[in-house]
């Protein structure tokens, strides 16, 4: 019997249980079948790899020389796949795009840019309440972009091998029933929503430790909080249960009525990125350029947006964009540098 990479696999997963059984139960096998079938590998090998005993396996010498090369070979396998799949992509490029974001409207908004600037480029998405996740995808070659975002100056993730391009900067506003008693002012103090409980969608940064500051800053710990997808938050709202946090982009929505908090006092930075190898330069400006087209247009379908950029409206000069107009950004993230 030759060996083989799933081979090498079913010594690690054995490894890595310390049983039999409960390697079995990992791999999916009986373990009668995973036993035969790590009898077959050590006659290949030419020695036991394990020692069984009543309290699972333990590896022997030979056995551990296996796992230090497979340490070192299975990985090597994997970004070899990964190159390759990079590769085979950016040799096809035009053809297809899959894109991955997190839940928002932004994806969509890109998803149609593309659609009129590159009509002949298949377009498929992912959605992912992940950062980290996203970028897992961006660096396995599951994903050629992804639309993400950061909390105030924190890094996006897996920066050293991912490039990201800051594509804005928002304020985080407020969502409110329509009847809610502060509803009818042009910002809400922070301090004057105490009492509340709060919606918001879930993520895998440091947003909630944010808001929990900014709370603290205002002189209250935040009431309960709801963590669900948008339209559960924009139900919660709209019956009165909680006031939300959104992106100051939210686009209207009936029975809701979207407020800026006085003092700015929690930003969000839109992010895209993608895998340096995989993607070529040209492509991915014309990507970015259509987030950006699609992130403005957001911006000027929210009423309570303009009305926030129109107070802040930037010197003759400067650039116009929203992530300029509301808080200086680092434009071009490169491999190896934060946000901040």
């Amino acid at each position: 019997m030759e060996l083989e990479l799933r081979h090498l696999k079913t010594i690690r997963a054995i490894a890595e249980a310390g049983s039999l059984t409960r390697a079995a139960t990992a791999l999916g096998l009986a373990q009668p079948a995973l036993s035969a079938q790590l009898r077959r590998i050590e006659r290949a090998l030419g020695g036991v790899l394990f020692e069984r005993g009543r309290h699972g396996v333990r590896t022997t010498a030979l056995g551990e020389l296996v796992l230090e090369r497979t340490r070192i070979v299975l990985p090597a396998v994997s970004e070899l796949q990964r190159e390759a799949a990079r590769f085979a992509r950016a040799q096809g490029e035009g053809e297809r795009l899959r894109l991955g974001g997190t839940h928002g409207p932004l994806l969509g908004a890109l998803v149609d840019r593309l659609a009129d600037t590159a009509p002949g480029t298949t377009v498929t998405t992912c959605a992912s309440w992940s950062e980290r996740e996203l970028a897992e995808m961006l660096t396995e070659g599951r994903l050629d972009f992804a639309l993400a975002g950061t909390c105030g100056s924190t890094p996006p993730p897996d920066s050293p091998r991912l490039a990201w391009e800051e594509i804005a900067v928002d304020p985080v506003f407020v969502m409110l029933a329509d009847g809610h008693r502060l509803a009818r002012g042009r910002e809400v103090d922070l301090a004057a929503l105490a009492g509340e409980e709060w919606a918001c969608v879930p993520g895998d940064g440091c947003f909630a430790d944010c808001f929990t500051a900014a709370c603290a800053r205002a002189g209250f710990t935040p009431r309960r909080m709801y963590e669900t997808d948008t339209a559960s938050c924009v139900h919660l709202v709209q019956v009165g249960r909680a006031v939300g946090l959104c992106r100051a982009t939210f686009p209207p929505t009936p029975g809701l009525t979207i407020r800026p908090l006085t003092g700015t006092p929690l930003m969000w930075r839109h992010l895209l990125g993608w895998h340096p190898a995989g993607q070529r330069p040209d492509t991915a400006a014309a990507v970015l350029a259509r987030a950006r087209e699609a992130h403005a247009g957001a911006a000027a379908r929210s009423d309570s947006y303009a009305r926030w950029l129109a107070q802040r409206r930037p010197v003759p000069g400067a650039a116009a964009h929203p992530a300029h107009a509301t808080a200086p950004g680092t434009g071009s993230i490169s491999p190896g540098q934060g946000v901040g």
